[in-house]
């Protein structure tokens, strides 16, 4: 089996993927420790061959794990920020200092789009763009939806927003302080995507498939109105085109990879900009 490890600074997500086959056999979670357990917060071990990590916790966190996993797993990839990798130039000025999620995200999307805006939904919301050619332009972080909630001190943090709420209930005014506050990080959040996706457009002239991420991309893409795909496996998706172990990844198949609906016009881009900006 291939072990797949997405270590984040809050969440750890792993998936196991069969080589032959190359489907998911299974997929789990844990929060971040310092010290990693085999059979507690990682899959049994002896049916593993390869692991490939992308890992954005303290580096100590990332030596334990690579420690445990080499005494184990003979075949361990850690994924790295790079000037240059897979068609794409990174856009950063120290290439090494780009978060090695958004970087994966960023691979995943150009093999599949082209050029394109990859979202993750996360602890942080980030936003990357690279053109077609596949230059990197950089992009933008902001708090994520529960570091909002948590900045403000209200008391209201236990109190999550519903996943499957609709995007018309949560954009309301609110009615009470949970309320207000759920449904305020909810327009930031949504407002600076939008946003933000439109500024690039008009700069850059040109329109990009948008590819949204992470544990909170659901409920976040009801909100977002430029067309859109979801791709949950999108950094799994990177290690894979970083990686590639399988016949189908080393044909370009990558896991989970969406349809991607028309862009609109670039004339549509920005009229809807100029309109927001005339108010």
């Amino acid at each position: 089996m291939i072990l797949d490890l997405d270590i984040g600074n809050t969440l750890s997500k792993w998936r196991l993927k069969d080589p032959n086959s190359s489907e998911i056999r299974s997929r789990g979670a844990v929060w971040t420790r310092e010290e990693w357990r085999p059979g507690a917060d990682i899959p049994d071990l002896d049916i593993v061959k390869v692991v490939r990590i992308s890992s954005v916790a303290r580096q100590a966190v990332l030596n334990d794990t690579v420690r445990l996993l080499k005494r184990e797993v003979g075949d361990v990839h850690v994924a790295r920020s790079t000037r240059e990798m897979l068609g794409v130039i990174n856009g950063y000025d120290e290439p090494g200092r780009l978060g090695v999620d958004r970087w994966l995200g960023v691979l995943a999307s150009y093999q599949l789009a082209g050029g394109c805006c990859s979202v993750d939904c996360g602890s942080a919301i980030t936003i990357d763009f690279v053109l077609p050619g596949g230059r990197h332009l950089g992009g933008y972080i902001l708090p994520g939806l529960r570091l909002m909630k948590e900045s403000l001190k209200l008391g209201t943090r236990n109190v999550a927003i519903d996943p499957d709420s609709e995007a018309d209930e949560l954009l309301a005014p609110g009615c009470n302080t949970v309320e207000a506050v759920n449904h305020g990080i909810y327009m930031a959040a949504i407002s600076a995507i939008n946003r933000t996706f439109s500024e690039v457009c008009d700069r850059e002239r040109v329109t990009l498939p948008l590819i949204l991420t992470g544990g909170d991309a659901r409920v976040v893409s009801r909100g977002v109105k430029l067309p859109h795909a979801l791709w949950p496996d999108m950094v799994y998706a990177g290690l894979e085109a970083c990686f590639p172990q399988t016949a189908a990844e080393r044909a370009g198949k990558l896991s989970g990879a969406p349809v991607l609906p028309p862009t609109l016009p670039l004339k549509k881009i920005r009229a809807g900009l100029a309109f927001s900006l005339s108010i």
